[in-house]
């Protein structure tokens, strides 16, 4: 048996990662490290949380004495490292604690799986996942991030996770620790928690609120549904090489306001309204400081070496992740209210 932890596996994309690894792979032991901060919800495992294969552990990234103890405890093989904080609005109001999370956490987990592993790295992994903000941004055109692209980050968040990619790549040269890192674009889908701008506005539409959109709409994201993320992850965790980078990209390429004007048309159309409904709920606002005009990735590496694919056109996984949300409205205003954090308590009981 493998033993893998998975640190924020209680997240967006690492619940869906963790589902995916303990239906996939029921001789590994799956560990589920998580703090529950505000954006880790149990609630979203609901339907693997009494495999015999998934354990769950609620900690600190940045609390190294605990996690020395996990590693010992469980006999890790394997790290998959999510935990994050990951909202670009936060990380301007309180950099610092992007810092502790993000550079600090990190730091921690890369310490404790050298020390646990003591050189002896046969079958060992640790995978950092990361993002493309740590590349900085790009100009209109043909021009996309690719594995060699410098860093130029330029927002508090993305300084962190470009500090922390750079101090997993440190480990991989000073002491040989066994790494792979991936840098994603947008993610998009089930369980993402509404402050992220797709969850958000469909709620907004649905309760007929403004969509705030910063300046004029015309940034550019890259969107990849969240499940062929994980599959990726999974992919590369297994069959990358050791000391890699991997952009993983949906190649899908969105305006702001193009993105949200189909999501007005889709959610509308759901709820059973006529076409236009929302379109006056378009609130435009002062642009979000630094906001990088273009992210784009190349994932070209990926498709040739793993021959990983997206699985989804972007308007079909538009429509299943608003269809998503619609049908999982008491999941959305537990969330939304905060009443969702009380279901570690119903299910483990007070810390």
């Amino acid at each position: 048996m493998k033993n893998i932890l998975i640190t924020g596996g209680a997240g967006f994309i690492g619940s869906h990662l963790v589902r995916l690894m303990v239906k996939k792979y029921p001789d590994y032991q799956i560990i589920n490290l998580d703090a529950l901060t505000y954006a880790g919800n149990l609630a979203n495992l609901k339907e693997i949380e009494q495999y015999p294969n998934y354990k769950f552990e609620k900690a600190d990234i940045c609390d190294f004495p605990t996690i020395q103890s996990l590693f010992e405890k469980y006999q890790v093989d394997g790290v998959i490292h999510l935990a994050a904080e990951s909202h670009v609005d936060r990380s301007i109001k309180d950099p610092f604690s992007f810092a502790r999370t993000n550079v600090m956490g990190t730091l921690n987990m890369l310490q404790a799986a050298k020390l646990a592993w003591k050189g002896n790295y046969i079958g060992k992994v640790f995978y950092h996942v990361s993002t493309d903000e740590v590349y900085g941004a790009l100009q209109s055109g043909m021009e996309l991030f690719t594995e060699q692209t410098k860093y130029d980050p330029h927002s508090p968040y993305s300084a962190s996770k470009a500090s922390s990619d750079h101090f997993v790549r440190a480990y991989h040269d000073t002491y040989g620790l066994p790494v792979k890192i991936s840098n994603c674009s947008n993610n998009y889908g089930s369980y993402q928690f509404p402050e992220k701008l797709i969850p958000l506005f469909i709620n907004n539409i649905r309760h007929n609120k403004p969509l705030p959109v910063y300046g004029k709409g015309e940034n550019v994201r890259d969107w990849l549904y969240v499940d062929d993320h994980a599959r990726a992850i999974d992919l590369i965790f297994h069959q990358g090489k050791i000391g890699d980078t991997y952009n993983i990209g949906g190649f899908n390429e969105w305006k702001n306001i193009d993105l949200i004007k189909l999501l007005i048309k889709v959610t509308d159309r759901l709820l059973g309204r006529p076409e236009g409904t929302s379109d006056h709920l378009l609130t435009f606002v002062a642009d979000r400081a630094g906001h990088d005009l273009r992210y784009a990735i190349d994932s070209t590496k990926l498709k040739n070496e793993l021959g990983w694919m997206p699985s989804l056109q972007f308007q079909e996984g538009i429509e299943k992740t608003v269809k998503w949300y619609l049908d999982n409205q008491t999941w959305l205003d537990e969330v939304t209210s905060g009443e969702y954090q009380c279901y570690y308590e119903k299910m483990y009981g007070k810390m």
